[in-house]
């Protein structure tokens, strides 16, 4: 999935009219409920053209009154704020063990987040993703995806709010159509999940897109991690092996056929040679820290990662070590990728951020010793705060933030 995060500036040009509905919008996500006056004021259109565009904006039930604003000498005038009665959006995120479904409105109300969990014994993926052995996706798991689907969309609609998209996030390689050209997590190869899933649904009017996981989450970290102010935002996730979302000046780095973010893959040596995965992946890091414990038995490490978590609060050694080794492996890789893209922020999610206490030293220490730009102008490293569904509302995200281009919703319920 292509989105657009830029900020768009007033302009005159043949999409004048949408290019400045999105600054509207921007300018009232950013900042809150404002008078027309003040969204004149701050965003340097005139006063004629942003009654004209708020508006327009009314009727299509994306802005609504909500009093009266008094924060300007005079007459107070009428504050704006953003609508999320009529318009909403659907992320799915899918992992070995569960599938998580996440829904939100357009001024950012969250309206469900269900997780459905899949019951497994050693050794055998939860959802029993390829029985087969051979890539496949199993029709079984397919079924479980559209019937999730299904039921948040029809939630959505008991809300009042018209579903704008519904989109998948997947560990691994995802290209422009929606094909998982390979997820090793899944154990999926050349699996057509945005087809599969549109022939299930059924429904031609929802728009059904299928993205890698990591660029999902910088997405959401973009509009709900708290940082707006940032425009170059790396989002590192070690949920199924090490993958980064890479926003650059606003946008999510595509690559040619959308399929980046792979710096697990990173190794420096010969042939054989570990590589980055092998030396901060979580699963890795917690066969360290719990000697005798087999990450394989299960397909969900967020047990396994809270005793991590609990071991090194009680001093553990052998659990401090292994935090602080893949802490210093993760800021060696990650140093890598600041030489390359420059982020202003390097955020550290899911996994990594339940256990950011003990392995943000350490990476912070080796990203700064391996990054050529002065301190001023390295990545700062920090922890998600969006939790183990990030990629899911990222999902979501990404249709509103359409709107919030001036791509207008066709109709309104």
């Amino acid at each position: 999935m292509k989105t657009t995060r830029a900020d768009p500036q007033p302009a005159d040009f043949t999409d004048v009219r949408a290019t400045n509905l999105a600054v509207v919008l921007r300018h009232l996500r950013a900042h809150g409920p404002s008078s027309r006056a003040s969204i004149a004021a701050s965003t340097g259109l005139n006063k004629a053209t942003v009654s004209s565009l708020t508006g327009s904006l009314i009727e299509q039930r994306l802005l609504r009154e909500t009093g009266l604003s008094g924060n300007r000498i005079g007459r107070p005038g009428t504050a704006l704020a953003l609508d999320g009665s009529a318009y909403a959006a659907i992320g799915l995120q899918i992992a070995g063990d569960r599938l998580t479904a996440l829904a939100v409105d357009f001024a950012g109300e969250q309206l469900l987040l269900w997780h459905r969990q899949f019951s497994s014994g050693p050794g055998t993926a939860a959802l029993d993703l390829d029985p087969t052995g051979n890539g496949a996706a199993d029709g079984r798991a397919i079924s479980a995806v559209a019937a999730l689907a299904q039921r948040a969309a029809t939630r959505v609609r008991q809300h009042g709010r018209q579903v704008l998209g519904l989109t998948v996030a997947v560990p691994g390689l995802v290209s422009d159509g929606g094909t998982v050209s390979l997820s090793p997590a899944l154990g999926w190869s050349d699996v057509d999940l945005r087809g599969l899933l549109t022939g299930s649904l059924r429904q031609p009017d929802l728009d059904v897109a299928v993205a890698n996981h990591a660029g999902l989450a910088a997405i959401a970290e973009l509009r709900h991690g708290g940082h707006q102010a940032q425009s170059d935002l790396t989002y590192v996730t070690g949920a199924a092996g090490i993958e980064a979302g890479i926003v650059v000046d606003g946008r999510l780095l595509h690559g040619a056929r959308g399929l980046t973010g792979q710096i697990g893959r990173f190794s420096l040596g010969p042939a054989g040679s570990p590589t980055l995965a092998d030396l901060a992946g979580v699963d890795q890091l917690v066969r360290r820290a719990l000697p005798g414990f087999d990450p394989a038995e299960l397909s969900d490490l967020t047990p396994a990662v809270e005793q991590v978590a609990t071991e090194a609060r009680s001093g553990d050694t052998t659990a401090l070590a292994a935090l602080r080794d893949t802490g210093c492996h993760l800021g060696q890789g990650l140093a890598l990728l600041a030489n390359l893209v420059n982020p202003e922020v390097i955020v550290l999610g899911d996994h990594y951020a339940t256990l950011a206490e003990w392995i943000l030293p350490a990476a912070e220490a080796e990203l700064s010793r391996n990054t050529l730009a002065p301190a001023a102008g390295g990545a700062r490293l920090v922890a998600s705060s969006l939790g183990l569904h990030a990629a899911a509302l990222g999902g979501a995200v990404a249709h509103l933030d359409r709107i919030d281009t001036g791509a207008l919703p066709t109709a309104a319920p």
